[in-house]
């Protein structure tokens, strides 16, 4: 199985290409530039690199939230349309287990983070054990007084990832015991980790429903937030 990842959850957009379980290649950019801009273009480096054509693309995945509204619809229209032209599978992973799953560690408690705004953040926790990830937290969008209530109990190092870590840890260090601050590259959302559980999927028999797949941003827009008010008054 050859796969196609997008993650263009953050500020940093990247690209990374799986065979079988091996990655390839990755490409990772955070200029500040759109991912609209960017985004198609680093996916035919990246294959031209790697000395492979889309037509040798078996799946496509795409990390569809939680995360930035704009970048999470531009990444999943992407994988979209992509995978309808080539009528192959297309995955949509939680940018959140893409991010746990990237960090690679074998031992611990993992917790990846995004800053939601309004003292929230989008984030789900997990257990690392013999390279191996189980989820102990679903997807969410909670405040961070919560999280210190998820966390404090635990009994192993809490590794904290995705571009909200350093200030969970900064609002957390005081609260919760325990927590690791990772090397900044293992802490940034990166295509590798969405590819790496899509093949996860895709090996259990679950099916990439290009049709089926939509954002996942875990709460309304502001936009919708203003509009319901408005509509309640």
């Amino acid at each position: 199985m050859l796969i196609l990842a997008f993650e263009t959850s953050a500020k940093a957009a990247s690209v990374a290409l799986l065979e079988e379980n091996k990655l390839l290649g990755e490409n990772y950019q955070n200029t500040g530039l759109t991912h609209s801009q960017t985004l198609m273009p680093m996916a035919e480096d990246l294959l031209k690199n790697c000395g492979k054509t889309v037509r040798d693309l078996t799946a496509v995945a795409v990390a569809n939230g939680p995360g930035s509204f704009t970048g999470v619809r531009i990444g999943v229209a992407a994988a979209k349309g992509l995978a309808w032209g080539l009528e192959i599978p297309c995955y949509g992973v939680s940018t959140l287990e893409a991010m746990a799953k990237n960090l690679g560690v074998w031992s611990g408690m993992v917790v990846p983070t995004m800053d939601a705004r309004r003292n929230q953040t989008y984030t789900a926790i997990f257990e690392a054990a013999d390279g191996k990830l189980t989820r102990i937290l679903e997807d969410c969008a909670i405040s961070y007084e919560e999280l210190a209530e998820k966390l404090k109990n635990f009994q192993k190092p809490i590794f904290l990832v995705g571009d909200g870590a350093n200030l969970c840890y900064n609002t957390l260090k005081d609260r919760v015991s325990g927590l690791v601050l990772p090397p900044e590259h293992r802490t940034h959302q990166r295509a590798a980790g969405v590819a790496l559980v899509a093949a996860e999927m895709a090996a259990a028999g679950i099916p990439g429903d290009a049709a089926a797949l939509t954002p996942n941003y875990l709460r309304l827009s502001q936009a919708e937030r203003e509009r319901l008010a408005r509509e309640e008054k």
